[in-house]
């Protein structure tokens, strides 16, 4: 959705537009942690009713995005560096399984697409595109938890990555930490045309891994 989201005689978006749209900010980092959320803002940018508003709120704050306090209203919640490590932890696990189960179920229309956006990967970090790499490394992750085919780990990983989303766009993208994960990438990617189920995971845990030493070494300003 664009701002406005709906212009004009177009219908008003729902409550789960309305989260939608504050999600990718938040992921963007447009929205900032600990910052709030003002109502009034929000209508007048994607021409949501006030009760659509607070309906977007309180399912963010059922994901964890969000917090609502009283008299102070909805505001982005904020991280610490221990629930980013418990989430991390638990993503190691879940996206090791992964990368697994993709390797023994997915197709070869699958595989093909993993390696497309391995080469835009590739050429993200020849041209230093943080945040073009970002969106696309969500499409790669998205795609091997798509291939797995397991309903009960996508929906928990849909909700362990949401609090750190604004770090994929900051300094957790340098040009350095770019060819690193590219490189873990192309270790799991080949682990996966060879078949080789264990060592895809192995590589996959590793991978995760980094990238919660990455987040250790950033700044305490992007935790609460």
């Amino acid at each position: 959705m664009t701002d406005p989201v709906f212009t004009g005689g177009e219908r008003a978006p729902t409550g789960v537009e309305v989260a939608a749209w504050i999600r990718q900010r938040i992921r963007r980092g447009s929205f900032a942690p600990g910052q709030r959320l003002i109502e009034v803002d929000i209508i007048r940018q994607t021409g949501a009713s006030r009760f659509k508003v607070r309906e977007a709120f309180q399912r963010l704050e059922g994901e964890g995005l969000v917090e609502t306090e009283e008299f102070r209203g909805a505001s982005v919640r904020s991280a610490s560096i221990d629930e980013v490590r418990q989430i991390y932890r638990a993503r190691i696990a879940l996206e090791g399984i992964c990368a697994a189960d993709f390797t023994r179920k997915a197709s070869a229309e699958q595989i093909a697409k993993l390696e497309r956006l391995q080469d835009e990967l590739d050429a993200c970090v020849t041209e230093n595109a943080p945040e073009r790499f970002g969106r696309l490394n969500l499409e790669w992750h998205a795609l091997l938890v798509e291939g797995a085919e397991n309903d009960v780990i996508r929906q928990l990983l849909e909700r362990l990555n949401v609090p750190i989303h604004r770090l994929l766009f900051e300094s957790f993208y340098s040009p350095n930490r770019l060819k690193h994960a590219n490189a873990d990438h192309h270790r799991i990617l080949r682990a996966i045309k060879a078949g080789d189920a264990d060592g895809a995971e192995a590589a996959m845990r590793a991978h995760v891994g980094n990238g919660f030493s990455t987040l250790s070494n950033i700044s305490d300003e992007f935790f609460g």
